[in-house]
């Protein structure tokens, strides 16, 4: 007995129906895979400074005054971080 293989990606006729969409099209999607990896490049981005600024503020805190900050702009900036973080 031979059991035929059916394509499981192939759109189904309930699902052709769209508004808009021709059959056998994909809509635009409004976000993209690669806005998502740049959303989630940004936010390590944003969390490594944090953690930097609080390493520096621990370790050297002469050197916030010489990357133009104050501390209470520092302080701000950690205050960010998760609790867990702090």
């Amino acid at each position: 007995m031979e059991v035929a293989m059916t394509n499981i990606f192939a759109p189904a006729p309930h699902q052709a129906v769209r508004r808009g969409v021709p059959v056998g099209q994909v809509p635009n999607r409004r976000y993209s895979l690669a806005s998502l990896r740049n959303a989630i490049a940004a936010w390590r981005q944003r969390t490594r400074f944090r953690w930097d600024l609080k390493r520096i503020s621990e370790v050297n805190p002469h050197l916030i005054d010489d990357i133009g900050l104050t501390r209470t702009q520092v302080d701000e900036e950690i205050a960010k971080l998760p609790f867990w973080q702090r």
